[in-house]
Formats: C-alpha cells, sequence, structure tokens
C-alpha cells in the first residue's frame, strides 16, 4: 500500500498516513526511543448514530438509544470465548470506548505489536452475537445503567445535555436506557455492525515503537476486504434555544455540583477547529487559572480547585462547558456571565499571544505521550482533519477573530446551569 509522510515543519514532527486497499485509513506515528505502542481501531459509530439507511435503501432505519455502547460491549465475546483473554497472553492490556459519534477498540503494550495487532484487528472484524448472550448482556448493562443514575457527576453532566439540548441524541445517555436496550436483539446488532463496521468506515491509529514495514506486514495478514458500504445519517434539526435554564437534582453528595453550559452552532472539519482554537483562548484568556476570574472566585470561596472548563463538539453539536463544586453554584453563574462585562472591546492582545502559547504548548505537550498521539491522530481522523492542522490554525488566529467571536458564543439566552444538591 502508498504511504503519505505528513511532516509539521516547525516542530519535525511526522506521521504516515495510508489507504489500505479494503478501504481501512491507517495512521502510524513511530516514536523512537519510545518502548511502548498505542493502537486504536475505531469506527465512526456513537451513541448519536440512531436513525440511519444505506444509500441503496429508500427506509431510515431507528434503531433504540445505547446500540453503539452495547455493541462495543458484545464485540469481546466470541464462540471461544473472551477476547481479553488474547492479549492476556502477551501481557498487553485491552479496553474499549464509546462516545456520542464514535466506537473504538485498543490496547497498550510494551513488545509484541505484530501479535497484538493480529488480535486487535482479528476480533474486531469477527462478529458473533446470539440471542442468549444479548439477553444477558441486557441484564448487565442494565445494572450499569441503573449505577449511573446514581452517580453525582455523571448526572449533573447528562443534565445539562438535557437542559442544552431539545432534540438532538446527545441528551440521552450513551449507555441509553434500560427500556430502551430491552429492545436491542442479535440481528438488531449485526444490521449496526454490518453498516458501521465496513473498513471504509473505519480508522486504525498506532503510536510508538513501531515501522511501517511492520505495520504493513499485519496489515496483509489480517484484513478481511469486504464490499463498501456507504450509510446515510439522517439529520436531527436541533433548535438554537436551549430546553430548560436550571436543571436540579438531590444526590448524595457533600458539596453541590454544578456544570453550566453554553449552546453553540456546530460546524464541521476544518471550520470547527479553527472554531475551537479560537474559543479555547476565550476560555483561557476569562476564565482560565491565571485570569482574574479564577483568583477572585477561588478567594471568595465560590469555587475551588475543581473547577474547570471544556469545549463539547461532536456531530451536530456544539458547546463550551464549565464544571466544578460550590455552596452557591447560581452565584458562580451569575458572576461568570457578569465577568463578560469586564471586556466590552474583548481581551488584550497580551492575553491573546498568552493563550496561543499555552494552546501551543499543551499540543506539542501532548506528542510526548503514545497514548494521546494515536488518540489525536484518531480524532483528527474522524474530524475529518489532519493532524497538525490545528498547530498550522492556530499561527492563523487573530486577536480580531477572537473578540468578534465573544458575543457570539457566551450569549445568556443559550447558557444552563446543571445542579446536584446534597441529599
Amino acid at each position: 500500500m502508498d504511504w503519505n509522510q505528513i511532516r509539521e515543519e516547525k516542530t519535525g514532527l511526522c506521521y504516515y498516513q495510508g489507504k489500505h486497499p479494503s478501504g481501512l485509513t491507517v495512521l502510524l506515528f513511530p516514536m523512537e526511543g519510545y518502548a511502548s505502542n498505542y493502537a486504536l481501531f475505531g469506527t465512526n459509530l456513537g451513541s448519536v448514530d440512531q436513525t440511519f439507511k444505506r444509500d441503496t435503501e429508500t427506509e431510515y432505519t431507528t434503531v433504540p438509544h445505547g446500540v453503539a455502547h452495547f455493541l462495543e460491549h458484545k464485540m469481546f465475546e466470541k464462540e471461544y470465548g473472551d477476547a481479553f483473554s488474547l492479549f492476556s497472553r502477551t501481557g498487553a492490556s485491552a479496553n474499549a470506548y464509546t462516545s456520542f459519534d464514535r466506537t473504538c477498540y485498543l490496547f497498550s503494550a510494551t513488545d509484541k505489536l505484530e501479535e497484538n495487532l493480529g488480535y486487535l484487528l482479528d476480533f474486531v472484524q469477527e462478529p458473533y452475537f446470539t440471542p442468549q448472550t444479548v439477553e444477558k448482556e441486557q441484564g448487565i448493562i442494565g445494572q450499569e445503567i441503573k449505577m449511573y443514575d446514581d452517580d453525582p457527576g455523571w448526572r449533573v453532566y447528562f443534565n445539562l445535555l438535557g437542559a442544552l439540548y431539545q432534540k438532538h441524541p446527545v441528551r440521552i445517555d450513551i449507555a441509553g436506557t434500560v427500556e430502551s436496550i430491552s429492545h436491542i436483539t442479535s440481528d438488531l446488532l449485526y444490521q449496526c455492525y454490518y453498516n458501521f463496521y465496513n473498513l471504509n468506515n473505519m480508522v486504525l491509529s498506532v503510536a510508538g515503537n513501531l515501522t511501517v514495514p511492520q505495520v504493513e506486514q499485519v496489515l496483509q495478514q489480517h484484513i478481511k476486504p469486504v464490499a463498501p458500504v456507504t450509510v446515510e445519517r439522517k439529520t436531527v434539526e436541533e433548535p438554537e434555544e436551549i430546553a430548560a435554564p436550571l436543571v436540579r437534582q438531590t444526590l448524595s453528595v457533600a458539596i453541590p455540583l454544578f456544570q453550566i453550559g453554553f449552546k453553540g452552532r456546530p460546524l464541521e472539519g476544518e471550520a470547527e477547529l479553527r472554531q475551537e482554537l479560537v474559543d479555547e483562548i476565550l476560555l483561557e484568556a476569562i476564565y482560565g487559572e491565571t485570569s482574574p476570574f479564577y483568583r477572585r472566585l477561588y478567594q471568595q470561596g465560590l469555587i475551588n480547585q475543581n473547577f474547570e472548563s471544556e469545549i463539547f463538539a461532536g456531530r451536530g453539536y456544539y458547546a463550551l462547558l464549565f464544571a466544578g463544586e460550590s455552596r452557591q453554584p447560581q452565584e458562580v453563574q451569575k458572576q461568570l456571565l457578569a465577568e463578560l462585562d469586564r471586556y466590552p472591546q474583548g481581551i488584550s492582545e497580551e492575553a491573546f499571544r498568552r493563550g496561543k502559547r499555552l494552546i501551543y504548548g499543551r499540543q506539542i505537550q501532548g506528542f510526548n505521550s503514545v497514548e494521546n498521539t494515536a488518540s489525536a491522530m484518531i480524532n483528527a481522523a474522524f474530524s475529518d482533519v489532519g493532524l497538525f492542522d490545528s498547530i498550522q490554525l492556530l499561527e492563523q488566529l487573530t486577536l480580531e477573530e477572537v473578540n468578534a467571536r465573544l458575543p457570539e458564543i457566551f450569549r445568556p439566552d443559550r447558557c444552563a446551569l446543571s445542579i446536584i444538591d446534597p441529599a
């Protein structure tokens, strides 16, 4: 297969991107001097992918909430036993995760790359579902869902998403509900598998102690070509308005937990990446640990060291989120909104440059970790951008562009607050 070497000239970092004849996108980042490897084999299927059809079909299929997560669990169960046992033979650590818009299977190991990579490719390409094992899994995942229903950190998060979003399935727990998973069958799992676990819809990302020929040989031995499949997702028409400004729940916590969200307009590809970088600079300048806001609220005892912010973005959703602990969460929200009045002309040139330096430093530091590097490659691929695009876009940003964004994203009428009160 042909490989394209992609180099970031300023840092000298480089990785390899190839397209296997099967349609599988392969991303390799050799890291000289590192002893370990980290590999991810992922598909472009997440919890928000609820209604879809093949391009050869006329009718859309709507599946129960939680199918992608359920499918991830079942992929480890094989006719010969548990796929985890394969990796235990080599001392590798295997795992998987389902997010809102992707599912990834992974391993971390210090040696035997070819053997572990072969195991990873084989078990993800070999589905095995029966009515009996599906029924058993419904009970297991049902217990997991009930456990998370009582988890304060989980509830404050999904309560906020339910307050921000009216229709988008991102408002629903990734695992679904006890009722929704009761409708999952082995036939439905096979349908989802053959629609989305097509190699044309998948990415393999490996970073660490490796060579390109080494991985290519494993691909030749373990990839099983199948006919390409094109799946069309039905777009959810999400209103710009939030569902509710405030949601509260009472659970067993010592101090109230809170999450504050600002609902934004989702973009795609490079446009969304650029928007994320702009918002990251604003978050750092106005609410970061070195900001006057953070120091003032910390000194007043309104927030503690657990206060943090993040950009929440994916297929059809975008928001800025703040989370923390406070005995006065509504006062935190009030001051968070009032802080914007201190920036009528936007942030300063100094704050802008400092934010860019901090973000650039975090990006480069991430390449010191095999796990972060492999994860960054697969995230970029599923977002339809290049691994180094964020470095290059960051250099292009201007203070004027950042300040023009300020009133657009931090809108009080697009702001929601979720609180978990002590029982």
